[in-house]
């Protein structure tokens, strides 16, 4: 297998430090992303950064718009309403086929990402009212493990897109999970049980509701208005 080229190489790098700047915070929803700055920032070329940013386009973590260039996604309600039923229903889907198709092996993945998930704490050290991003990173590989066992590669691949672009609504929401009539670890573990018993239809029930509660909270504590916008928002795009 031939190794990737140093061109593929910065782009793929650039791609990785783009996609943690943005489900970190430090770019923000509507922020122009644009090339010089973008080169300047990331010590790369042109090519590398317009390959991470179409990359990026198809994960849903940023958008593309004739004559305006790059923006990271915009957030609001309606889209969060729209992507939550997406996920609903996909996520439900390949949940299905992962626990018909999954193995022990794929068991076992899930079991140790709940365990890692179960001991990171909740909280992070720079945002302490919002999950940190350890957390995020445990939670997200929690339910890309239960996903795993389904070997449809486009309805998984579908299914993680979805995923990721929620990790936005998360870091700018509202703190949840936390509210004192839910139990986000006592949901998780519940999930987990009923995955590993291959309990088709209650894994698929709790995982319908985990996503479907976490969306109508997102949008009770967070109204439109108060979805961030770039300093540079009135800009025009470079």
């Amino acid at each position: 297998m031939s190794q990737p080229t140093s061109g593929a190489t910065r782009s793929q790098d650039v791609h990785r430090r783009l996609r943690e700047d943005i489900l970190g915070g430090r770019l923000v929803p509507r922020q122009r992303l644009k090339f010089p700055d973008l080169c300047r920032d990331y010590g790369t070329s042109v090519g590398a950064v317009r390959e991470a940013l179409v990359r990026l386009t198809g994960e849903g973590l940023v958008r593309s718009q004739a004559h305006q260039g790059y923006t990271v996604t915009p957030l609001s309600h309606d889209d969060l309403r729209e992507l939550a039923t997406a996920r609903v229903e996909i996520e439900s889907v390949v949940l299905r086929l992962s626990m018909e198709q999954g193995d022990t092996q794929w068991e076992a993945r899930a079991v140790a990402a709940h365990h890692v998930l179960r001991r990171t704490p909740f909280f992070g050290p720079d945002h302490p009212g919002h999950p940190g991003a350890a957390w995020a990173a445990a939670h997200a590989e929690f339910h890309l493990a239960l996903l795993a066992g389904c070997t449809n590669r486009r309805l998984l691949e579908t299914a993680r897109g979805l995923r990721e672009e929620a990790e936005l609504y998360l870091h700018w929401s509202a703190p949840f999970g936390v509210e004192n009539d839910r139990d986000l670890a006592g949901e998780h573990r519940a999930l987990l049980e009923a995955v590993v018993d291959r309990e088709v239809g209650r894994a698929v029930g709790l995982v319908r509701d985990h996503i479907a509660h976490t969306a109508r909270l997102l949008i009770t504590c967070a109204p439109d208005d108060q979805w961030p916008a770039s300093p540079g928002d009135g800009e025009p795009a470079g």
